[in-house]
């Protein structure tokens, strides 16, 4: 749905398409070599809407539980079709033909912007979250915020352990859950 911000933030307007394969440490990036061959970071097409929106609701319901979904599953899913896909910057990470990750980035006047950064729970610790976030700081240009839940502890070590800092605690009164929120900032 148009104009649908979780949570708490802008919308995203940066248009990337390309393929990258990242099987060496180009960018920075680690290797995977878990499953079959490597991870595959590419930018989302039309017809990943169907995986991102499960990845994205999976990690939120199972990783995430404490802050609750604002809206239906279907309007959920019609916003990653309709609006996040095609008007974001978003990069999915493919595991043996499957999406098991995805992140969406932005850029406004001051700040290039992590809007979401969820992995699959199944792939969760086997390095998904840390080549994406790696391949946002190598394609952004810093300072790069994100925000993300005070009660996310696992999220909030993950950002921490690779050099972003808290730089504002909010009540929640700014994000559609209701959930006290931190925002980050990452700079070289």
């Amino acid at each position: 749905m148009k104009g649908w911000n979780p949570p708490g933030r802008a919308d995203t307007h940066s248009k990337r398409r390309g393929l990258r394969t990242y099987t060496d440490n180009r960018c920075g990036l680690s290797r995977l070599r878990e499953g079959k061959g490597p991870v595959l970071l590419r930018s989302a097409l039309p017809d990943d809407a169907e995986s991102v929106a499960d990845v994205y609701l999976r990690s939120r319901r199972e990783l995430v539980a404490f802050a609750p979904l604002a809206h239906t599953d279907d309007e959920v899913r019609a916003w990653i079709r309709e609006s996040l896909i095609p008007e974001a910057g978003v990069t999915v990470a493919v595991k043996a033909g499957s999406v098991v990750g995805m992140q969406a980035v932005s850029r406004d006047e001051e700040f290039s912007w992590i809007d979401q950064l969820y992995v699959d729970p199944d792939w969760v610790g086997r390095g998904i979250g840390s080549s994406l976030l790696e391949h946002a700081l190598a394609e952004l240009v810093p300072p790069i915020r994100l925000y993300t839940f005070q009660e996310n502890r696992r999220s909030r070590g993950f950002y921490e352990g690779r050099g972003f800092r808290a730089v504002a605690f909010g009540d929640g009164t700014g994000n559609e859950e209701g959930c006290p929120d931190v925002l980050y900032e990452w700079r070289p």
